[in-house]
């Protein structure tokens, strides 16, 4: 089992999770929704294929009102017509800031959603998916586990 960087450092824990909290205010302050932050967590964690984090952000997601369908059809958005115009903004920044180094497309993606959010949200959005990157990362090498839940989301 590998050490758990959380525990082994908790400083730097403390200072990540102080970090965040900044990111999420700044991004609220921006004009980002909770929901519009929670697409962009639950897309980076698919990416990255980090389960504790898909775990969390899922059921936060489903909190702040996120449709279960939305959710289901996540990786596929670019072929749904069930997302509105921002909510596809922030996904485009979700995708392009996990999966570097920066294409063409990327780019014009990018483009696109800054022209949708305006600068204030749309920097805050890039802030949103910079953060649980970092803490996808931390998830996946701490191999942090994901327990097992009900359908109301108690652990069992």
């Amino acid at each position: 089992m590998r050490p758990y960087l959380d525990k082994t450092a908790p400083g730097v824990w403390k200072a990540i999770t102080a970090y965040s909290a900044v990111v999420a205010q700044e991004a609220e302050r921006r004009g980002l929704s909770q929901q519009e932050s929670e697409f962009i967590k639950v897309r980076a964690s698919q990416l990255n294929g980090c389960a504790f984090c898909l775990d969390l952000h899922s059921r936060e997601a489903r909190s702040s009102g996120i449709t279960p369908q939305k959710l289901d059809v996540l990786p596929a958005w670019r072929e749904s017509t069930l997302y509105t115009e921002r909510e596809k903004a922030v996904l485009a920044i979700a995708e392009a800031t996990t999966r570097m180094p920066l294409t063409e497309e990327s780019r014009a993606d990018l483009e696109g959603s800054r022209a949708v959010l305006g600068d204030d949200a749309f920097a805050a959005a890039e802030w949103v998916a910079v953060t649980i990157n970092a803490f996808n990362r931390v998830s996946i090498l701490s191999e942090h586990p994901v327990r097992p839940r009900d359908a109301d989301g108690v652990r069992l």
